[in-house]
């Protein structure tokens, strides 16, 4: 196995072009790396056995979890990527595949373009399967999506050219839309709506957990588990919007908020006294400060760490954080900006349930202009951006945010307007659903295109989930996004002269000279 690797799929790649060497700047080795390609390989060689040998539930189950693995901060473990890869061939073959896989590798050398387009396909999927794997957790599924990602991987394995490519990159934003409100039929019927609420970020004293990730059932059953125990459960990065949910918040030892986004765990998590577990995406290689309290669950996996099987047993978990005591005394922590409190809960189900009040605002003029900021957060420079933004947005306009973005402002008090807060939080990344029926639903009390209305999307973006909303943003035919802190390394020259060209896509700039273009 070659010591190196070729990966760009996220926003940290390495000079922005790509990781090259022994290891990938999210810290995944080179061995990882090729083997997450060749659990790529064996998925398009199912893929296309599935084109004509009928799948069973048990494909579908398989490719979500296969594709999951391979999104960035999810699996480091050789080992357990090997099993992935082993799983996908034996299902290969019990469907009457021969032996042999299509090499993704060769996606990397291909022409630029199609490397652009099919790169756009994969990363989309990848994305898409995490929120497909959640809604699954809670008992749904949909034989549309499960569908699309047969045929989007067996199209990775075709010599199509861009004619035939783009329809399909458009269709991962379709298929995306039906996925996100899949997941937020499974959330909300599972947890009722989410409704506006205040996070303290203060730890209490005594034993506790921190949960991050995105998987509200696992928070769920860590919750039921750890009932009478004395121990406390704090969300963390992702995980903040499960306080908006009515049947999460009923447990009372789900206290509050630690930390702050997820790129800042290694710093946050310096021998904290309680345990952290890992439900989804965003594991950065922990420190041996406090890699003895770190458990992970679902694929997420890391080598040498306690890892959560399908019993979901949290019996280690909760052993640890007993043993670890908690804090002596309530600490009082804050967020970026000095804020000791944040607001979640503001998903379609409670803006839309005041619509007749943004209405009004709007036309009288106590609100001008919309702005939906959020996406991805990480550690590049430049990401000061969107907290500068934000902070110099006028008191006349709303922001709008969701996903992990949001931890650059969402600790600031901007104030009120009409009794809303101008800084309305409505979940996580595939939240941004919320955002498109808001959007759809006041073009339509306008009587305007979603185009027309005075909103703004101003989004970052770091890995594939950012990818697959950016697909469903296209399909729906959004235009005027302002895209940073820089552009994916794997869209060619052309592609993206084809979305600014159609789309109006618009890198970012300065706060100041967004501001004005966009306000005039």
């Amino acid at each position: 196995m070659e010591n190196k690797m070729f990966c760009f799929q996220c926003e940290q790649t390495m000079r922005g072009t790509g990781c090259t060497g022994c290891a990938g700047v999210c810290g995944k080795s080179a061995a990882a790396a090729d083997l997450q390609d060749e659990l790529t390989s064996a998925l398009i060689g199912l893929a296309r056995v599935c084109q004509t040998n009928a799948p069973t539930a048990q494909t579908h189950r398989l490719v979500l979890e296969a594709l999951f693995t391979t999104i960035t901060n999810v699996n480091f473990d050789e080992s357990t990527i090997q099993i992935m890869i082993d799983r996908v061939r034996a299902e290969k073959a019990a469907l009457g595949g021969q032996a042999g896989d299509y090499d993704v590798r060769q996606i990397w050398k291909a022409d630029e373009d199609i490397r652009s387009l099919k790169s756009l396909i994969l990363f989309g999927l990848r994305g898409m399967a995490a929120y497909a794997y959640h809604a699954l957790m809670l008992g749904r599924s949909s034989e549309e999506v499960d569908a699309f990602f047969l045929k989007g991987l067996a199209a990775l394995g075709e010599d199509w050219g861009m004619d035939e490519l783009l329809p399909i990159v458009m269709e991962t934003g379709k298929v995306n839309l039906t996925c996100m409100a899949l997941l937020d039929e499974a959330n909300t019927t599972a947890y009722g709506t989410p409704t506006p609420t205040t996070v303290p970020l203060t730890i209490e004293k005594g034993p506790f957990i921190i949960v991050t990730g995105h998987d509200l059932k696992d928070l769920e059953l860590l919750l039921k588990q750890t009932e009478g125990k004395g121990i406390n459960i704090y969300t963390h990065g992702e995980m903040l919007p499960a306080h908006g949910y009515p049947l999460l918040k009923k447990y009372g030892h789900l206290k509050g908020n630690f930390g702050t986004a997820w790129q800042n765990q290694q710093k946050e998590f310096d021998n904290v006294p309680g345990a952290i577990l890992f439900t989804t995406n965003c594991l950065m290689p922990p420190r041996s400060s406090y890699s003895d309290r770190v458990f992970t669950t679902e694929v997420v996996s890391y080598p040498g760490l306690v890892h959560i099987g399908e019993d979901k047993d949290f019996t280690p978990v909760i052993e640890k954080a007993l043993a670890l005591g908690g804090y002596s005394e309530e600490q009082h922590f804050t967020g970026i900006n000095g804020g000791t409190t944040v607001m979640t809960g503001f998903g379609h189900g409670t803006v839309l349930s005041v619509a007749d009040k943004v209405i009004d605002a709007v036309k009288g003029g106590a609100i001008k202009h919309f702005f939906l900021v959020g996406g991805c957060d990480g550690a590049r420079p430049g990401r000061n951006y969107y907290t500068d933004f934000v902070k110099q947005t006028p008191a006349d306009t709303v922001i709008l945010t969701l996903a992990c973005g949001k931890y650059r402002f969402n600790d600031l008090d901007l104030g009120t307007i009409g009794g809303l807060p101008r800084i309305m939080d409505m979940g996580q990344c595939n939240d941004a659903y919320s955002a498109i029926k808001v959007a759809v639903a006041l073009s339509e009390a306008f009587g305007c295109g979603v185009n027309d209305l005075p909103l703004t999307l101003v989004l970052s973006w770091y890995e594939q989930k950012a990818v697959c909303i950016l697909l469903t943003l296209l399909y729906l035919g959004l235009k005027n996004i302002y895209l940073g802190p820089t552009l994916p390394a794997f869209v060619s020259p052309n592609v993206l002269n084809f979305l600014v060209e159609n789309y109006n896509i618009t890198p970012i700039s300065t706060p100041e000279e967004d501001l004005k273009k966009i306000l005039g």
